[in-house]
């Protein structure tokens, strides 16, 4: 079973898309019998019954017209005619039906066992096993009209008369649609046949144009360009040029050519002495402490030695303020004599209570 499916409402693209479709499947197959309609279908009936015919389709903007086409059984093509009119032979004269998709019509292309539930129109092939061209419209809100013309109130076709398309808007810029918003105008099909609403949004999404801004205003730079814009990847007369590199080519004693940057010394291969910078001495984490101390002594020193002071003083100051550190033996030593102290106070606070019991027991 062949499909037509779009994940989108079926606009200009879509609709074009459908039509190549039946071209595709529809070519060579002979078609026979009567074109038949659904019940529920509120359409006109498509009043085609031939024992041979074809079938073609084209695209303009968001209709698409069906040519049925009838044929001689034995001698195959020809015999086409195209003027409209009843044939000589007897068979009936082409008829155009002219289709809109609405918003969820498309064409499939099936056999008679799996005709779709809400295929409103059928094509009947002649050959065995019969298969059916249907259009399917599961909304039902598209329509089809026999021998029908293109709507005239329609513009050209964006995608198949580009510079008709073109021409139409520019030379109607007075007109009084384009006083309004360009997201509304880009929906009037008189100047934009097959933009719907998805199409409308990528439009002004791709370019940056706000939605609201008058229709006038943005189309009006285009009267002074022959063309369009055709965007940033479109390919150049000339080749880009290519960056230079900052590095100079040079020969080594080998032969074979190095790169040197511009700021290292061709004679030595270094980099030059006034570019180097300057290294920073790795800080000890020790001498981190007490910056400000050390600091405040450094610039007492200096003031001692400005007021005529001697090395010696300084170094007496500077032996005050800082404490010598202290080894092993000597805090081992100060811890004893602490708990020593504290013994003998312990004793001291004894002997005084014990002695405070006797005397008031002998006054007792």
């Amino acid at each position: 079973m062949l499909l037509l499916l779009s994940s989108k409402m079926p606009e200009g693209p879509e609709l074009h898309l459908a039509a190549r479709f039946v071209n595709q499947v529809c070519s060579g197959t002979v078609f026979s019998g009567q074109v038949e309609k659904s019940a529920v279908s509120k359409n006109c009936e498509v009043p085609f019954k031939c024992d041979a015919y074809l079938i073609s389709a084209v695209s303009r903007g968001k209709e698409v017209k069906l040519t049925l086409a009838s044929i001689k059984e034995e001698g195959g093509k020809e015999g086409i005619t195209s003027n409209g009119v009843e044939r000589e032979d007897g068979l009936p004269a082409p008829m155009d039906v002219v289709f809109r998709f609405g918003m969820s019509g498309s064409f499939k292309l099936t056999t008679e066992e799996d005709i779709p539930k809400h295929a409103h129109l059928k094509f009947f092939t002649k050959q065995k096993p019969r298969q059916v061209l249907c259009f399917v419209d599961p909304r039902r809100f598209g329509s089809w009209e026999v021998n029908g013309i293109w709507q005239p109130d329609r513009g050209p076709c964006v995608m198949l008369e580009y510079e008709r398309f073109r021409s139409n808007i520019l030379t109607n810029l007075s007109d009084r649609a384009f006083d309004k918003p360009i997201c509304e105008v880009l929906l009037n099909q008189k100047y934009f046949n097959g933009i719907g609403n998805y199409l409308r949004a990528e439009i002004l999404y791709r370019s940056k144009v706000p939605p609201f801004e008058k229709a006038r205003t943005v189309l009006e730079p285009l009267l002074h360009k022959e063309t369009g814009n055709p965007g940033p990847m479109a390919p150049k007369g000339s080749k880009t040029p290519k960056p230079k590199s900052r590095g100079r080519k040079e020969t080594d004693r080998s032969g074979k050519k190095t790169s040197r940057s511009e700021d290292c010394d061709p004679s030595e291969g270094r980099v030059k002495p006034e570019q180097r910078k300057a290294r920073k001495a790795p800080v000890d984490p020790s001498q981190r402490r007490g910056r400000s101390s050390r600091a405040d002594r450094g610039q007492a020193a200096k003031t001692v030695e400005a007021s005529g002071g001697t090395r010696k003083m300084a170094a007496r100051r500077g032996k005050k303020s800082v404490a010598k550190p202290s080894s092993p033996t000597e805090v081992a030593t100060d811890s004893e004599s602490l708990i020593k102290r504290k013994m003998k106070s312990r004793t001291k606070s004894r002997k005084r209570a014990t002695n405070t019991l006797v005397k008031s027991e002998s006054l007792n």
